[in-house]
Parts: structure tokens; sequence; C-alpha cells
């Protein structure tokens, strides 16, 4: 008899602990799908609803620029939905169109944008060309190649002086930067072959040291300046950065942040000079939010961010900062080295869960336009997470690191201490990027 109670007690055993498994396996599956129990907590949607502006189609509601702005930042909270890129067009265009602005500038190579530049003033070439020599997989998109055609036929019909262009404030690559140095310097009669003889093929050749590589480009700049080359004698000054940032890369990885940043800025602040000599007072930049908070660092840091160094050399009041926010995002992204995949994602930010439930798939919300004693004024001055993905790995360890840390893809910040306004995308679909076909520009 006791040998058969014992008997009886082991399946509510086995019962017990199969049913806590599967209660935690469900719990661990919601938790990484969600980043918590849930999608977070909601702004008030009626409130919500009374200060938020629909964006449909290609319709944006006007953007309150203040006077004596001279930069105006877009920010992405991903690089791989399709709806922030299709927002760098929607808002550019508005900007031109309304606020005179004749400059877009993106966060991609610089050498690369002077060919689309090249391009949209009618170069030669393919649109599919034009739109790979920006490097970035990111960009090689539908949307993009979208922007670039109409920024190309505005041009065809604009009047003279009214044209616009492309510029870029990165330093990460040095194809065209080396082109154009390289035609520059032909075009003066001075000889290229010192500069040559710093590549190896595509990378920097191992003869020369960091030193004696600066000294060359330095001098190389010097003598473009000398011969009234200045976009020239800017592309030699990018060749100078890209070499310095990719030597600090080797020694601290994680230093070289705020080093990018620093001279992603230099370059902003370049290409805005460049632009008030033509007459024009205002510039458009677009990049990953989080080089365009016009108050912030890099997360565990010091080094300011590009938008707040902007805005400290420019002026709080002539820096106007358009931060963007996804509910939920299902983000193109790297799988490895060679493959691309996907991974979604829910911000927990919740004034875009107001915008998801108030039943605007994209809104905007002009934080000026929010009196202090409105309810979600506590949410835009006070901190909450924010939707932040990059271009970072999402493939094997990563991911599960991802899923199980919600916070490496959120960030804790104050909206209006990082922007004027805030757009907000419901339900962001992923890009689909092109593999670079061949010969570019």
């Amino acid at each position: 008899m006791t040998e058969l109670k014992k008997r009886k007690k082991k399946p509510i055993g086995v019962i017990i602990t199969t049913t806590v498994l599967l209660v935690m396996v469900v719990c661990g599956l919601v938790y990484s799908h969600f980043g918590g129990f849930s999608t977070g907590k909601s702004a008030d949607i009626d409130e919500f609803a009374k200060y938020a502006e629909k964006i449909t189609g290609d319709k944006l509601p006007s953007i309150d620029v203040p006077e004596g702005t001279r930069i105006v930042a877009l920010g992405e909270a991903t690089h791989g939905n399709k709806e922030f890129q299709e927002l760098k067009k929607l808002v550019f265009q508005d900007m031109v169109e309304n606020k005179g602005i004749r400059a877009f500038v993106l966060e991609a190579d610089t050498g690369g944008c002077e060919a689309i530049n090249r391009y949209i003033h009618g170069g030669e070439g393919t649109l599919e060309e034009a739109t790979e020599t920006l490097g970035f997989q990111i960009y090689r998109t539908d949307e993009m190649a979208d922007l670039i055609s109409w920024m190309r036929s505005y041009n065809e019909t604009a009047v003279e002086g009214q044209d616009i262009r492309f510029y870029g404030f990165d330093m990460q690559d040095k194809e065209y930067e080396f082109k154009y140095v390289i035609e520059a310097l032909t075009e003066c009669g001075i000889s290229t072959t010192k500069l040559e003889q710093l590549m190896d093929g595509a990378e920097y050749s191992d003869e020369f040291r960091l030193e004696d590589r600066e000294k060359i480009l330095t001098e190389v700049r010097d003598l473009l300046l000398e011969n009234h080359y200045q976009a020239a004698a800017h592309y030699a000054d990018v060749l100078i950065q890209n070499s310095r940032l990719f030597d600090e890369y080797e020694k601290n990885p994680t230093g070289s942040f705020g080093l990018r940043d620093s001279f992603m800025a230099e370059n902003a602040m370049w290409i805005l000079d460049q632009e008030e000599q033509l007459g024009n007072k205002m510039v458009f930049l677009s990049g990953h939010n989080g080089h365009m908070e016009q108050f912030g660092t890099f997360r565990g840091g010091e080094d300011k961010v590009m938008g707040n160094i902007l805005a400290d050399e420019i002026g709080r009041d002539a820096y106007f900062s358009i931060g963007t926010d996804f509910y939920k995002t299902t983000c193109n992204m790297p799988k490895n080295e060679k493959q691309r995949t996907t991974f979604t994602a829910y911000s927990h930010d919740p004034l875009a869960k107001a915008a998801y439930k108030s039943g605007n798939d994209v809104c905007l919300l002009d934080f000026s336009k929010v009196p202090d004693d409105s309810s979600i004024a506590a949410q835009i001055n006070g901190y909450i997470f924010l939707g932040n993905l990059g271009d970072q790995s999402v493939g094997g360890l990563n991911r599960i690191v991802m899923k199980a840390i919600p916070y490496t893809y959120r960030e804790w910040r104050n909206p209006h201490e990082s922007y004027d306004a805030m757009i907000f995308v419901s339900n962001a679909h992923p890009t689909k990027t092109k593999p670079r076909t061949g010969d570019t520009l």
C-alpha cells in the first residue's frame, strides 16, 4: 500500500514541474517579443490626439521652424525601416518648398555624396549607379533612389541659383574622396604620384605610418587651397579624418564613436559655411536619432553626439531637431557580414503607443504646441524610453542578448531636451536593400 502511494505522487510532481517550465517558456517568449510583459504604458490618447498632426501620403503638416534657424535636423530611430527613409524626402521637400533650404546633408560618405550631387546636376550614369555610390547598404533602397530621382528632376527645372545640392558628412570610406582629390590635382597640373603611393588597392599602404600619411594629405590640402579648390581641399581633410578615425578604432573601438561625431560636426559646419556663401541661411541634416539629438552624449560616456556639438557651436535656438520613433518595428538589419534579416521590437515609448492607439499610422508632434498643463507634457518633458536601432548585427548570440535585454535597443531620454518635435510611426516596415551590382559613377 505504501509503495502504491509513492507511485501516485510521482506524476503530480512531473506535472507541476512541466507546468512551471511551460509557464517560464511562455513568459520568456512574451518578454523577448515585446521587450517586457506588455508593450508599455501609453500617454493619454485623447490628449495626444489634440496636438498630434496626421501625416498621410505626401502630405506633411506645416513644421514651424523658428526664425534664425541655421540647421534643421531629422533623425531616424532605425536605419532599416522604409517609413523613416520616406520621411527624409517628405520633410526635405517641405523644407525646399516652404523654408528655402537648398542643401540635403546625409549621414553617409562625403565623397560618395558628391557623386550623387554630380548626378542630380545632370551627371552621367543610371539612378541605380548613383544610389550605389552612397556605399552603406542601408541606403541602397527604392526609397533613397526615389529621393535622388526627385532631386535630379527638381534641378532640371530649377531657375538659376535655386538648384538643390546633396552633401555627406561621414568619413568612414575613402574611395571617392581620393578620386576627386586626384581629379583636382590633375586639373591644377600638380603631380599625384605621392598621393597615389598612399594606397595599396582600396586600402592604405603599410609603407606609410599614420604621421607620414597625414603629412602628405595635409600638403595636398594646402596646395588645393592655394589653387582655390575648396571642395577638393575638404575631401583631403576628410581623408585625414578617415585615417585618424580608424587608427583610433584600433586602439579604442568605443572611444572612436565620440571622435567620429566630432568629425561629422566639423563637416556639417563646413557644409553650412558653403551654403551661407551661396546666400542660403539653412541646411537640412538627416541621420540616426543618436547623432541628431541637440542634447546628449554616448551611452556611458562624456563624448557629445554630433547634434549636441552643433547646437553648442551655432546656438541652441539655431538648431532645430526633429526626432522619430516607432511603436513597433520590423527592421532590416545585418545578420552577418554578408546576409541581412529582420528584427522585431517595441519601443515602450508612451507617446508612440498613444500615436498607435489613436489610429495614426504616422504623425507629427510639435512640442512647442503642447501646453504645460497638458497631461502629455509630463512624457515630453520627463524621461521615457525611445526606440533605438542602428545597423548592428542581430545574428546568432547578438539576437538572443538583444531579445533578453531590451535596453540594448532603447534609450532613456527626455524628448524635449533632445528634440523640438517628433514624428511617430505606429508600425514600421523593413526596407528592401539591394546588393552592390558593380560599376558606380
